[in-house]
C-alpha cells in the first residue's frame, strides 16, 4: 500500500488513526511485529506492506508451492493491496485461480512468461510516467523478458519491448536502441541465453543503466546459463548490473526502482524545491582533515 493509498484510506473513513499509526510505525521499525503481516496458518506470513516499505511489492514465487495454498496467497494479497502477482506459475494453477476468485477479481494469466496477475475489478494502479525498456536476444528468451515485463508494469512503468535482437544478428538491434534511445527511458533489461553477449553490447551503446539476465538456454557444457552468467559477470562495459539465471522478475524490480527514483526527482523538480545538502559544511570539511 503506497503512502497515497493510506492517506486515501483514513480519509475516506476505511481506517482510523490507530490502523494508521499501526502501519506507519510498522514501516519504520519494520522487525515490530504489526497488523500487516497476514499469517497463513501455520505456512506463510505474508508480507502486503513491502511495496511502502521497500519499493518492491511481494510476489508469490509459486514453483514449489501447492496450487491452493497459491491461490489463498494472492487472493489475500489482492484484496490488501488491489493487485497480486504469482511467477512460474503453470497453465493448470491458472485455471485454478479463474474458477477461485474470477468472481471477485480479474485474473490475467501470462503463459510465455509464465506469471498470474490478480487485481480487483475497479483496481487503478498508479502510474510513474516512466519507461524501461526490454530487449531478448532470442524467442528462447522471451519467457524471463515476459517476466520482467509483467512486473515493469505492475510497479507503474510504460515498457518498449523488442524481442529476438541477438548478437547472431546484431543489425536487428540498432533500431530498438534507436527508439529506446529517443524515448529516453530510464533503465534497459536486456534477457540473453547461450553466451549472453548481447547486454555487454547494450551497455557500449547506451547512457543508462542495464541489467542483464542470463537465461538457461543453449546446449551442452554451460548451457544451463552458467556461461550466460559468467560472461555478464566479467563484461567490459561498466554499468551493467546482473541477476541470477532466468531472474525477470529481480531484474524488473531494479529497473523500476531507478525509474521510480526518476519520477520522484523529476516530481521534486517540477515543485521547485532547493537541492538537498547532505551534512554540514563543518562535517564536510573534517572529512578531509
Amino acid at each position: 500500500m503506497t503512502l497515497r493509498k493510506l492517506l486515501a484510506k483514513f480519509k475516506g473513513g476505511e481506517m482510523s488513526v490507530e490502523q494508521v499509526e499501526v502501519y506507519i510505525e510498522g514501516l519504520r521499525e519494520p522487525w515490530r511485529e504489526s497488523s500487516e503481516t497476514l499469517s497463513v496458518g501455520t505456512t506463510a506470513r505474508l508480507d502486503p506492506g513491502r511495496a511502502a516499505r521497500s519499493g518492491v511489492p511481494e510476489a508469490v514465487f509459486a514453483e514449489g508451492k501447492r496450487p491452493q495454498e497459491v491461490v489463498e496467497f494472492l487472493r489475500l494479497l489482492a484484496t490488501e493491496n488491489g493487485c497480486a502477482l504469482a511467477t512460474r506459475v503453470t497453465r493448470d494453477l491458472a485455471t485454478l485461480a479463474v474458477v477461485e476468485l474470477e468472481d471477485t477479481f480479474t485474473v490475467d494469466f501470462n503463459e510465455h512468461g509464465r506469471t498470474l496477475v490478480v487485481q480487483k475489478q475497479q483496481y487503478e494502479p498508479d502510474r510513474l510516467g516512466r519507461l524501461v525498456g526490454i530487449l531478448a536476444a532470442g524467442t528462447a528468451d522471451i519467457p524471463a523478458a515476459e517476466e520482467a515485463r509483467v512486473t515493469a508494469q505492475l510497479m507503474g512503468c510504460e515498457v518498449i519491448t523488442a524481442y529476438d535482437v541477438g548478437v547472431a544478428g546484431i543489425h536487428r538491434l540498432f533500431g530498438p536502441i534507436r527508439e529506446m534511445r529517443e524515448e529516453d527511458v530510464d533503465a534497459i533489461i536486456v534477457v540473453a541465453g547461450m553466451e549472453g553477449a548481447l547486454p555487454t553490447v547494450v551497455k557500449g551503446l547506451v547512457a543508462v543503466p542495464v541489467f542483464g539476465v542470463p537465461t538457461s538456454t543453449g546446449y551442452g557444457y554451460g548451457g544451463k546459463g552458467e556461461g550466460a552468467l559468467m560472461t555478464m559477470l566479467q563484461s567490459c562495459s561498466p554499468g551493467l548490473t546482473v541477476v541470477n539465471i532466468d531472474n525477470g522478475f529481480g531484474a524488473a524490480a531494479a529497473a523500476a526502482l531507478v525509474a521510480k527514483r526518476a519520477a520522484s526527482v523529476e516530481q521534486s523538480a517540477s515543485q521547485d524545491r532547493p537541492t538537498r545538502t547532505i551534512g554540514s559544511s563543518k562535517k564536510r570539511e573534517r572529512a578531509y582533515e
